[in-house]
C-alpha cells in the first residue's frame, strides 16, 4: 500500500519504518526542513534500539522517503497517518492544534478517497472533530474520506518489537471500506494469531488512555506500598513478588522507584483526567495517581536532603541515568531532571552520565550540571551517587572502583538495582525505595552484621 505519515517524531518514525519494512511505500512529512534533510541522508533523528538497521535498509531501497510537501504526500498515498504532537495544556487537556491544522489543510488538498488515521494519542471524540472540520472547510464535492482511530502501544526502548509483533491492533471505524483496508495493512504483523480488534472510533480512542492510566495506577500503587514498607520495616521486593504471583495482578509494572515519566504516562493520565472532568465525572483514582507520582520524586529528594542535614550547598553529587527509563534518550517528565534541578537550585554540584540521554538533557538543563564520558569518571570526589535509570550497565558495576572514586560511599538508588545486604557487606551506605536501610558493615568493629533500619 501507499502510506504517508504526517509528523516524524517518535511514533511517526517507528511506525513508518515498520510499515516500509513490510513492503509498503511510505512518505513521511515534516515542516522542519533540516530534519527532513537529515532523514533523506539516512541519519536517524531518535534513539530506539533496533530501529536504525530497518531505517537504513528502507531508505536505501526507497520504500521510505521524506518531504516537506503535505500535498505531494497526501495525494500519493491511500492511507494518511497523523502522527503529530498532542502536548498537554496547562489544565492537562491535550492540545489538538497540530492535528486540527493538518486536517483543515487536507480538506483542500485531497483529490480522491483517503483513509485518515489518528495514530497520535488523542482525546475521545477527535475522529468526529476531524470529520466535521474537513466537511466544514468545503471539501471538494464528491470526494469521499474516512477517519480512523488506530492508537499506538509502543514502549520506548522496545518499540520496534512492539510494532512488528503487536499483542493487539485496535482499529476504530464505522466504515467497512476503511476497516478492510486497515485489516489488510496490519495482517502481516499478526500472523502469530494476535487479534485485530475492530470497534467504534470513540472506544478505540479511549483504549490507549485507559491502558496507560491503569498501568500508571499499578506503578503508583506499588510506590505507595514501598513507602509503607519503609515505615513498617518490610521489603517491597518481597511484597511485590508475592503480589505478582497472583495471576489476577501479574508482576509487570510492580516495580517501586522514583516515579514514572516519559512522553506517555504523564500526558495520558492528565488528558484522561481532563476528559472525565469535562464530562462532569470525578475520576478520583487518577487524581491520586498523579499526586503519588509527584510525591515520589519529592520523597527521594527529601531523603537526600535529610542525609546532608538539609544543606547541599557545595556538595558534589554524581548521577547515573537521566532518561526516564532505560533504552531511550527521552527525558520528558524524567524524575532525574526534576530532582537534579531541585538539588542544583540548593547549591549542589552535580555531574551526570547517561548512555544516550546527555544530548536531550543538555537541551533542558544546559550547563547547570556537568556531563561525564562514562559512569565512573563522574564519581571522583562525589559525596554520593544518585541512581535514576535502570540501564543494564549500571546493574553490575565495578563496586571496588566506585568505592575508590567516591569521597563517601553513599548511594541513593531510585530504581532498586542492588541488594541492600550485599551493599552493606561491600561497605556502602545504601538507600533504596521501600527496602530496609543497612548501614555499612565497615563502620562496626569486627565487621559485625549489625542492621540499622530507618523509617
Amino acid at each position: 500500500m501507499k502510506l504517508s505519515f504526517i509528523g516524524t517524531g517518535y511514533v511517526g518514525l517507528v511506525s513508518a519504518t515498520a510499515f516500509a519494512e513490510m513492503g509498503n511505500d511510505v512518505i513521511c512529512v515534516d515542516v522542519d526542513e533540516n530534519k527532513v534533510q537529515k532523514l533523506k541522508n539516512g541519519s536517524i533523528t531518535i534513539y530506539e534500539p533496533g530501529l536504525e538497521t530497518l531505517f537504513e535498509r528502507n531508505v536505501r531501497e526507497q520504500r521510505l522517503q521524506f518531504t516537506t510537501s503535505l500535498e505531494d504526500a497526501a495525494n500519493n498515498s491511500d492511507i494518511i497517518f497523523l502522527t503529530l504532537p498532542t502536548p498537554p495544556r496547562e489544565d492537562g487537556s491535550a492540545d489538538l492544534s497540530y492535528v486540527m491544522n493538518v486536517a483543515f489543510k487536507l480538506s483542500s488538498i485531497i483529490t480522491s478517497y483517503k483513509v485518515i488515521v489518528t495514530k497520535s494519542t488523542v482525546p475521545v471524540g477527535t475522529a468526529d472533530r476531524i470529520r466535521r472540520a474537513m466537511e466544514s472547510q468545503g471539501l471538494k464535492s464528491g470526494i469521499d474520506f474516512d477517519v480512523v482511530s488506530n492508537p499506538e502501544f509502543l514502549r520506548e526502548g522496545a518499540a520496534v518489537n512492539d510494532f512488528m509483533k503487536p499483542e493487539r491492533v485496535v482499529i476504530g471505524t464505522s466504515s467497512p471500506r476503511a476497516a478492510e483496508m486497515m485489516k489488510t495493512l496490519y495482517e502481516p504483523f499478526v500472523r502469530n494469531g494476535n487479534p485485530i480488534l475492530i470497534m467504534d472510533e470513540r472506544s478505540a480512542e479511549l483504549v490507549k488512555y485507559a491502558s496507560n492510566g491503569f498501568l500508571a495506577v499499578k506503578i503508583s500503587f506499588i510506590n505507595e506500598i514501598a513507602n509503607l514498607c519503609s515505615l513498617v520495616g518490610a521489603d517491597v521486593d518481597k511484597v511485590r513478588t508475592g503480589m505478582g504471583k497472583d495471576s489476577r495482578i501479574g508482576s509487570q509494572f510492580l516495580y517501586a522507584g522514583v516515579g514514572y515519566g516519559g512522553s506517555c504516562f504523564p500526558k495520558d493520565v492528565k488528558a484522561l483526567y481532563s476528559t472525565s472532568t469535562e464530562h462532569g465525572y470525578d475520576f478520583s483514582i487518577l487524581e491520586a495517581v498523579m499526586n503519588v507520582n509527584e510525591n515520589q520524586k519529592v520523597t527521594m529528594l527529601n531523603r537526600i536532603l535529610q542525609h546532608f542535614d538539609d544543606n547541599v550547598e557545595g556538595v558534589k553529587l554524581a548521577a547515573w541515568g537521566l532518561a526516564f527509563k532505560a533504552n531511550t534518550d527521552d527525558v520528558r517528565e524524567a524524575p532525574a531532571l526534576w530532582v537534579i534541578k531541585e538539588l542544583t537550585q540548593r547549591g549542589a554540584i552535580v555531574s551526570a552520565f547517561d548512555p544516550e540521554a546527555i544530548g536531550t538533557t543538555k537541551a533542558v538543563l544546559g550547563d547547570s550540571i556537568t556531563y561525564g564520558k562514562n559512569q565512573y569518571e563522574i564519581l571522583n570526589g562525589a559525596e554520593a551517587l544518585l541512581v535514576f535509570t535502570e540501564w543494564n550497565e549500571f546493574r553490575n558495576p565495578d563496586f571496588a572502583e566506585m568505592k575508590n572514586k567516591l569521597n563517601e560511599q553513599t548511594i541513593f538508588d531510585g530504581r532498586n538495582l542492588y541488594d541492600p545486604k550485599k551493599m552493606s557487606e561491600l561497605g556502602f551506605d545504601y538507600f533504596s525505595i521501600g527496602r530496609p536501610h543497612y548501614a555499612p558493615e565497615a563502620v562496626f568493629q569486627n565487621n559485625v552484621h549489625a542492621i540499622k533500619k530507618v523509617a
